[in-house]
Parts: C-alpha cells; structure tokens; sequence
C-alpha cells in the first residue's frame, strides 16, 4: 500500500492530448464518471443524467463565486514588460498579487497597465506574493474589466478569448473575487438546474473566492508538511438550515467541487454548520474525516495536487486512483474544460 502522506502516490500518467483546451458548446453534454464509494462501482454517464442519479431531498451545493479578470500585463517604469496576478483582495483596490518576473520588482515601485489604471507595489511575503494598492479605487472594477484578462490556467495552451468570459465562468456565478473558476459548477445549464429544482432537489449556496490555496502545487513530498493559502469563503444562514436540516434527516448533502466541500467543512462544529464569514487554510487528505459532505461532484485534477487528495479523502485512495486510470482508459478530458465525475 502507497504511503497516503507521500505526494508521490498521487502521480498518474496523463496523455497531453486528454487536457481539455476548449469547453464543448453544450455544458451537460460532458461525460461523468459515477463513483460509488460504498460499492467500488464505475458508470460512464453522459452529465445531463446527473437529474436521474440525485434524489428528491438530496442538497447540492454551489459555489457562487464569480472569476474576475485576473491576469493584468503592465510595464514598470523604465518600460521592463511586468506580468501581475491577482489573489486576493485585502481591502477595496488593495490586493496580494503574484508578479512575474518576481526578481525583477523592487519595493516600491509603479507598474502601469494603461494611462489611467497603475499600481503601486508596496510589500512583498516569505513567498514573493506582493501587495499592490491600485490607483483609481473607485474605477477599480471597470478598469480591470477594461485592462484585465481571464485567467485561463497554464496548461491550457492558448490565449483567452472573448468567449471565454463567458465559458469559464459558472451560469450561476453572482459574486466577484475569484481567480479560477470552481470548474465543477461548469457542467450546469440553467434549463438542467430548473429541472433538478422541479424534481425536489435543494439547490443552495456558498461562496469561496478561489485563489493561490486551491491551486498551488505541493512542493513538500511529505504532503502534511505543505501549507495552504487562505482563501475568503461565506456560509449564508440559509445554507447552514438547509444543510442541518438534510443532516438531521439523513438526506445527502453533496458539494459541487472542492471548494464547496472546503467552505461546508471550514464551517463544521460538532456535525452542525454554523453561518458566518472566514478565511479558511483548511487542507483535506486521506485520513481526514468530513463532517458535512455526503458526495461531491467534481473534474478531474492535475496529479499530486491538494485536490485529488481531497477526492481520495472522499472516495477512498484505490478507488480514487483506479477511477483516474479508468477515466484515462477512456479518454476522458481531464482539468478545467473536461469532463466531471459524481462521488456518491
């Protein structure tokens, strides 16, 4: 048996041409992939299916949480090309930002990302996350929608596009600060959650604003030495009775992606969600219990990432694994555009 602590043990070979570049046009066309955790059982499904599979009274949670257009290309002063990306916000036009090339940034200093929108780097981290104060506060949103680019992730080996405002974004996301989108979430139409409402499933909400802690790689073999950025996630009151309700009546409580599994757990005391507002470092793998969640709809994730360790915390480590190889088998489309798998 693998040692569950090590990163090494959640490597898979993955093909380059199973990294999905482009999303299909039809969101619930997808495949999913159906885990039966209690069983061991596989399906091959196609996402619009997910109505047949979830129950009258089952809670599905979302992550309302809206990307923003991170990615900003700016020059500093003597005219040296600066890449910055930004994290999280601190305060309004305040934000933790990554920097590339970092090296070349000395504190303080100006980058200006057109005649009207600059920011002035004031400090930096242990880990060169750098703090930038924008100028403009009150034009902020406007000028980053004007200025900024979608922040598609490395491996998708293009530049966005103006469709992918709307693609990688979920049909449901209402509140700005993310950084990635909680590619879950991407598989739903509106006319397939109209349809899950009309057969009795409780659709509810969280939000976690995904930044540097959800997609950072690990860098430590040994896995609990790794520390997770924290990330702003809110639990609504409605949620916390919804979801204590389903609790009590032994219905299902399943989390639409990772975050949403990290925003219900962050919350937990005793069983019992309690509503509130946090920044949560919470990092789960093998050997962590869950409190709230039942099952988890999720995409298939870069190998020795935090998330697939979240998935076998779920799942079971072999089942995990063996189900990543299986959906390779298959072809699957792995990582943000691809398919989907239900842990149920």
């Amino acid at each position: 048996m693998p040692d569950l602590l090590q990163k090494s043990s959640y490597f898979y070979e993955l093909p380059k041409s199973l990294i999905a570049q482009y999303p299909l046009q039809d969101r619930p066309q997808s495949r999913l992939m159906l885990v039966n955790k209690q069983t061991g059982k596989v399906e091959h499904k196609h996402f619009y299916d997910i109505i047949d599979v979830l129950h009258p009274g089952d809670v599905l949670v979302i992550n309302k949480t809206k990307v923003i257009p991170a990615r900003l290309l700016g020059v500093k002063t003597n005219g040296t090309p600066i890449e910055v990306f930004l994290l999280n916000e601190l305060s309004h036009g305040v934000w933790q930002c990554l920097v590339h090339p970092g090296k070349r940034i000395k504190i303080p200093q100006i980058i200006s990302f057109s005649d009207n929108f600059r920011g002035f780097v004031s400090g930096s981290d242990a880990e060169g996350v750098r703090t930038i104060e924008f100028e403009n506060k009150e034009d902020f949103w406007h000028l980053l929608d004007q200025y900024g680019h979608i922040p598609l992730p490395p491996y998708i080996e293009r530049n966005d596009s103006k469709a992918d405002l709307e693609t990688y974004q979920t049909v449901y996301a209402r509140e700005k600060g993310s950084v990635a989108a909680p590619t879950a979430g991407l598989h739903f139409n509106q006319d397939l959650l109209n349809r899950l409402e009309q057969k009795g499933i409780i659709i509810t909400e969280v939000i976690l604003h995904v930044g540097l802690g959800t997609f950072r790689p690990v860098k430590t073999d040994d896995i609990t030495k790794h520390k997770m950025h924290s990330e702003l996630c809110k639990l609504p009151e409605q949620t916390a009775l919804q979801v204590n309700s389903a609790k009590q009546d032994g219905r299902r409580v399943i989390a639409v992606g990772t975050t949403s599994v990290r925003t219900l757990e962050s919350f937990a005391q005793n069983g019992t969600l309690l509503a509130g507002e946090k920044w949560t470092d919470i990092f789960i793998y093998p050997g962590k219990k869950f409190s709230i969640v039942d099952g988890m709809l999720t995409n298939f994730h870069l190998p020795e990432s935090t998330l697939i360790m979240l998935v076998a915390a779920l799942a079971g480590y072999e089942l995990t694994m063996q189900a990543y190889r299986n959906a390779v088998q298959e072809q699957y489309r792995f990582f943000s555009y691809g398919d989907a798998m239900l842990i149920l």
